[in-house]
């Protein structure tokens, strides 16, 4: 209840700024209700990617409570995408539906028209989930090497929401500075593209594009994480035993 009361509070903060940076006209080919929407859903979804989560892996590692994982008949990536993708679905149901109510209420939002772009806007965030998933199993797993993991969680906690669409639509950047980020780092799929998704910013083949560059986005992260699991059990030395 507390995380969803504060996140309504902050999409008040948020949609008003933005609304009066915009002034009643279009900006960076967003309308006012477009910008409405995507404050208010990315409210909802700052629970459900949950770009900030705890340690555990980390505290595992520095337990020595990671061996247990390693026990498993199943691989530990697998195992901890699983745990999280169960978690982000309790999250739609009880941190993402206030929100994006509140947002319906107390102002006018953009609502879909075209009948795909609701199948594509789940598949979206599915792939958001799952590369965010990634993005903190990988910051974590510095602890096979560093053992404290403090250093790269607060380097990922400052950059990631400016980087990921979170804070303001990435449009608003410069043209080059917005294609290196698509094309070099997975963070614009976190946010970005399913709320682009969703407002229908773009034609439906751009749609898809960005559907289809985070379904890559998706494959190469998680091939990472199962690289870098692999590398750092070869490494694993738990202290005291």
């Amino acid at each position: 209840m507390a995380g969803a009361f504060t996140n309504t509070v902050f999409g008040f903060l948020r949609c008003y700024l933005f609304l009066a940076v915009a002034g009643g006209a279009a900006v960076a080919g967003y309308t006012p209700e477009q910008l409405v929407t995507y404050v208010w859903v990315a409210q909802g979804l700052l629970a459900v990617v949950l770009l900030w989560g705890p340690p555990e892996l980390a505290d595992r590692i520095r337990t020595g409570e990671v061996v247990a994982d390693l026990l498993r008949p199943v691989h530990p990536v697998t195992s901890m995408l699983a745990t999280d993708l169960g978690r982000a679905w309790h999250a739609v149901l009880t941190r993402c539906v206030p929100p994006v109510l509140t947002g319906l209420i107390f102002f006018e939002p953009y609502l879909p028209v075209r009948w795909h772009t609701g199948p594509l806007f789940v598949l979206s965030v599915l792939f958001a989930i799952v590369i965010t998933f990634c993005c903190r199993f990988l910051i974590n797993a510095t602890g096979y090497w560093l053992l404290d993991v403090r250093g790269p969680i607060m380097l990922w906690t400052l950059g990631s929401g400016v980087i990921s669409g979170l804070y303001f639509p990435l449009r608003f950047l410069p043209e080059p500075a917005l294609l290196a980020l698509w094309l070099l780092t997975p963070l614009p799929s976190l946010f970005q593209a399913p709320l682009d998704v969703l407002i229908e910013r773009d034609a439906t083949p751009v749609q898809l594009g960005i559907v289809g560059v985070q379904a890559a986005w998706t494959v190469i992260m998680l091939l990472l994480c199962r690289y870098v699991q692999t590398r750092a059990e070869r490494r694993l030395v738990i202290q005291g035993g």
